[in-house]
């Protein structure tokens, strides 16, 4: 049993690097630029390609969710079962995320076409396909994802499972990327910026950590925990 638990540590340390660096690849600058009507068409391969490495984050993060629940749960079930229920709202989510892309190309391309009369017409399908989105992967996905981890970071620390600095870490980390989904939704900051950038570090550094610990120490998983419902 020890030893598959191992085995299961260290392929969740794997799902978590492999989601921070398909989760770089899957950033479609040309729909989150303020242009994107104009620059989507043209770069529709990378819309494409973008697509495709989103789809390959929904198998990696209801993955990691599931690998982790028979651990969680002898812990908290309810806290462990609402981890995984939240990832795949958040998959959800991103699935719907994903079909938007092709409209947003379809939208672009009509839009450079378009009749100067015709021009407010696509503006204002193209605004509310932005608007949807940005509900769907800036709100839905992050606050999913977020709230979902909370509650595998409150597991985490009251178990002891791993230390505590480093839940709190991930605590903290998750609820700074929430933050910035409202501001994104708000347009205070934008997906592609600096100030975006610096408000995912904390959590992304987090991440790897957590992910070297589990590869190299796992979880202080003791023999009999003290199970709750």
């Amino acid at each position: 049993m020890e030893n598959k638990n191992k085995q299961i540590l260290r392929i969740a340390g794997v799902l978590i690097i492999l989601g921070i660096i398909i989760g770089i690849f899957s950033i479609v600058p040309s729909v989150e630029s303020d242009e994107f009507l104009k620059e989507v068409h043209p770069n529709k391969n990378q819309v494409f390609t973008g697509a495709v490495f989103q789809f390959f984050l929904i198998p990696i993060y209801v993955g990691f969710s599931l690998l982790l629940h028979p651990i969680l749960s002898r812990y908290n079930k309810t806290l462990s079962l609402g981890f995984v229920g939240f990832r795949f709202v958040s998959a959800t989510f991103q699935l719907i995320g994903i079909v938007l892309l092709p409209i947003f190309v379809l939208v672009s391309h009509k839009y450079s076409i378009a009749n100067s009369s015709d021009i407010v017409i696509y503006e204002t399908a193209g605004e509310t396909l932005r608007l949807l989105r940005d509900l769907t992967n800036h709100l839905g996905v992050i606050l999913a994802t977020g709230l979902g981890n909370l509650l595998f970071y409150l597991v985490l620390y009251r178990a002891k499972l791993i230390p505590k600095w480093l839940s709190i870490w991930g605590f903290s980390g998750n609820i700074v990327i929430m933050l910035a989904s409202f501001f994104i939704l708000f347009q205070l900051i934008e997906v592609v910026s600096t100030e975006y950038g610096l408000m995912t570090i904390p959590l992304v550094v987090q991440e790897i950590v957590l992910a070297i610990w589990l590869l190299t120490k796992g979880l202080a998983i003791k023999t009999n925990p003290m199970e709750s419902v």
